[in-house]
């Protein structure tokens, strides 16, 4: 089986759309899944590193932003997340890099900036009135 790689953006208008070789884009194809055969689901529940967490399990988990993930769905690069979330480079690259952990309160300001960024881009456009 071969593999291909696919370069992909959320825009602004929360559309997901493939970057073209030449920087165009087109509206990315949903490929549609595979069932997995019988066989494949046995492998899969005899894994033992493969179990589902128990709902104790899950409650109990740790919560932690996927910093990566947000900026690059924001189709932005470090340099520019951070400069328009005001947030110093260096701790974006150590989020990013598991070196250190976002705390509580830029926990809720980067559920603030996945909720709804263009408002919190403008509001520190806008500045303190």
């Amino acid at each position: 089986m071969s593999k291909t790689m696919t370069s992909a953006r959320i825009r602004p208008d929360d559309a997901i759309v493939e970057i073209l070789a030449d920087g165009g884009e087109r509206p990315l194809q949903p490929t549609p899944m595979r069932p997995m055969t019988d066989e494949e689901i046995a492998a899969a529940a005899a894994d033992p590193d493969a179990r589902a967490m128990t709902d104790d399990q899950l409650r109990s988990a740790r919560r932690v932003p996927r910093v990566k993930t947000l900026r690059r769905a924001l189709g932005s690069t470090q340099e520019e997340f951070a400069t328009r979330y005001h947030i110093p480079l260096g701790t974006l690259r150590d989020w990013e890099q598991r070196r250190s952990e976002p705390d509580q309160p830029a926990r809720a300001y980067l559920r603030a900036i996945a909720g709804d960024p263009a408002a919190v881009s403008r509001a520190l456009e806008n500045g303190p009135r």
